[in-house]
């Protein structure tokens, strides 16, 4: 049986390999790619600018390569879950 901390996991996974590859590479997101995962999948999705995703996307992509691979998506994922428990430490104080 899986954990939820392993559907977790899976879930980012998975979602990952939904949006990699309708462009190019199975391997990584083309920043349209990105740009929608974010748009779909995140409520912040829905409230950043272009101009922010954007932004977004040039810190994420390190290598310059205009695309995302796996390891910048986990540190998008990484960056995410430290905003989640900075958001929730400061609403239990």
């Amino acid at each position: 049986m899986e954990t939820p901390l392993e559907k977790a996991l899976t879930m980012m996974v998975s979602t990952f390999h939904k949006y990699s590859g309708r462009e190019g590479s199975k391997l990584t997101l083309s920043w349209k790619e990105l740009k929608e995962l974010i748009k779909k999948e995140l409520c912040l999705g829905e409230k950043m600018k272009e101009s922010s995703i954007d932004d977004l996307m040039k810190s994420l992509d390190k290598n310059s390569d205009q695309e995302i691979d796996f390891k910048e998506y986990s540190v998008f994922l990484t960056t995410l879950c430290m905003a989640y428990n900075d958001f929730f430490l400061e609403d239990n104080q």
